[in-house]
Order: structure tokens, then sequence, then C-alpha cells
């Protein structure tokens, strides 16, 4: 039975895309990551829906070929030196002794080209699965989702992800309404007939929005006391000291081990008992409250073994991984499934709904 239109849950979107990112960040091979900017192609052009955000994935897709030419062109410029065969002798610039170490143009390699190539790939890959969380994910039904403790940071991010959405409907209202008046055709003079009209909706748009919410209770102070705000913000900045000093010392190797992981999980947990503690005190209704599904858990679930799959391949498989530069690159089996396991996602997911125009 095909299941009707409705849009997924955000955070199951997310979660599936963050997998197949930590698939892409995990190697350089570049067989994997053009299937897995494929994968991601294939899913965003099968789910995507026709809202304002769904239109972004494009803008994302040159981001990666931007990052791709930078990398390049970085290798060309800064990758004098690099052994291997040379493809291209250019003359090497000379520098000061203050940048030793870093050589201007030189002899350009096949490796250093193939380096560079593979590193714009990968974060190519990476930017690309941003970009399909975006285009897949509701943003307003994003930030609602997070933690009560939350909620004001995430009403405020609510209004600022539909102010330009907005602003873009009333230019092309405004533009509508003049284009049957006539008038002034000049390019200062037109804009000026259009600024006047844009800022009014705008405003007014704004106080729609600022009397809406006050009707619904958003910026009360709450009755919490002293006592729990000092509780509150000792556990949130002890969890964050934690985590700081967790990352450092997992950066850093000659770091005691004790303070790397042992230490990041006590200050995730100090914090999240910080998160805790502070929603307690926030009361929120919601009129249709997100709930997941077996689609959600399905999505959520192919994504994240596609990035359990790729830290597999990394550690098991490093030539598979990380390919030397002077083979042709090859695919295992384990890659294959990983990058089957995130297409099946157009499979089990339901059709978006479309917006009504």
């Amino acid at each position: 039975m095909r299941s009707l239109p409705r849009d997924l849950h955000p955070v199951a979107w997310w979660l599936w895309a963050v997998g197949l990112a930590a698939a892409a960040s995990l190697t350089t091979n570049p067989l994997i990551l053009l299937m897995i900017i494929g994968v991601v192609g294939v899913v965003v052009s099968a789910r995507r829906s026709d809202h304002p955000w769904a239109k972004s994935f494009r803008f994302y897709v040159w981001l990666g070929v931007a990052a791709v030419f930078l990398r390049v062109l970085f290798r060309v410029v800064l990758g004098g030196g690099y052994p291997g065969t040379v493809v291209l002798d250019l003359p090497q610039i000379p520098l000061p002794d203050v940048v030793q170490g870093i050589s201007l143009l030189g002899p350009l390699t096949r490796e250093s080209l193939l380096s560079g190539l593979y590193d714009g790939l990968r974060l190519a890959a990476i930017i690309i699965c941003v970009g399909a969380a975006n285009s897949l994910a509701n943003p307003k039904r994003l930030l609602r989702s997070l933690p009560a403790a939350l909620y004001e940071l995430g009403t405020a991010l609510v209004v600022a992800v539909t102010v330009l959405p907005q602003f873009t409907e009333s230019i092309k209202r405004v533009r509508a309404a003049q284009a049957l008046r006539a008038g002034e055709t000049g390019r200062v003079r037109r804009l000026r007939r259009y600024l006047v009209p844009v800022l009014e909706d705008t405003f007014e748009r704004s106080l729609a929005l600022a009397a809406g919410m006050d009707t619904r209770g958003y910026g009360r102070t709450g009755t919490a006391t002293s006592a729990e705000r000092r509780t509150t913000g000792a556990l949130m900045i002890g969890g964050l000291c934690g985590v700081v000093v967790g990352v450092y010392a997992l950066l850093d190797l000659t770091a005691p081990r004790i303070l790397a992981g042992p230490m990041l999980a006590v200050g995730l947990v100090v914090a999240l008992a910080g998160l805790v503690v502070s929603g307690r005190r926030v009361e929120r209704t919601r009129y249709r409250p997100d709930r997941w599904r077996a689609p959600e858990i399905a999505v959520a679930t192919l994504g994240l073994t596609a990035g359990v799959i790729g830290w597999w391949v990394n550690s098991e498989q490093i030539a598979i991984a990380y390919p030397d530069l002077s083979v042709m690159p090859q695919v295992s089996l384990a890659a294959l499934c990983a990058v089957t396991l995130g297409v099946l996602a157009a499979l089990v997911s339901p059709p978006p709904a479309r917006s009504a125009r």
C-alpha cells in the first residue's frame, strides 16, 4: 500500500545526512565519494518538496564544485615540490625565509593534482550532504524539535528563518502590482517605487507575528527561583568545560587519556542534565506534535548504518578508504553496501507533501 504524502520528521533527514557525511569524511576514495554524491542527488530529486527551502540544494552543489576547484588550485599554486610524476614544469617563485616549507608554484606532479582532487571531493561530498539535509528537512519543524530548555533560541531562529522567504514574497507581490501601473522605468526611480511598499509590508508582517507570539505566551519569564537558575548555570558551565577539555585531549595525543574520552563523556552528561533541569520549568503545548513513525526510524537507521560501515572501512580496509595515488582506486563490497543503504531512503520514506499555493 502506497503511503500518503507527508513531510518526514526533519531530525530523521538530518541523521541520514550526517551518517552519509561521516562516511564521506572517512575516505578519500573518489569512487566512493562520487557514489555518495550521486546517492544524495537521487534522494533529493525523489523526496524534495516544493517549499522555498527545498530549492537551496543547487547552491550547495555549486559550493561543492567550488570547493573542488579551489582545492586543486591551491595544489597548483602551493604544491611545488610534491613527489611524483611531473606533468607541468612551472617556474618556482622564491619566498622569504619567514615562510619556510611553503613553495609558490614549481613543478606540478600528477600525485599533487590527484591529492587535491580527492580532498576536494571529500569536502564537496560533506557540503552536499549538509545541503541535502537543508533541502529535505523543514527548518521550522526542526527548530521546534529543540529541547524545551532552548525554546527561546528556537523561537528566535524560526523568526529569522522565515524573514527571508517573506521578504522575497513581498518583493514579488509588489513587483507584480507595479507592473500593472504605468510609471517611471529608470532603475533608481523604480527602486524607490518598490522600496516603500516592500518595507511597509515587512513591518506589517513583523507586527502581526509579534502580536501572535505575544498571544501565545512567548517571552514569559517563568517561575524559576534563584537557586534553580544557579543550579542550571553551574551544570551548563561545568558541562561545557568538560566538553572543551575532552575535545582538546582527543586532539592532543600528548594529553593524559583520562582527560579524553571519560572527560568528554562526563561533560556531555552534565550538560544534558543542565538541559533537563532547565526544561522542567518550561511549559510548552503543541497543536500537532511531530511523531516518529516507521519511515522516520528507517531513514535515520539507514543513514547511521552507512556511517558505521564507513567507519569500519576506514579502520579495516585502509587501502580502500585511502587509495594510493599511483594506482586506480577500487571499491569493496562493504563500501557498496553503505552507498546502497543511503539510496534506500528514497524508497522507505513517503512522498513529500506539496505546499498550498
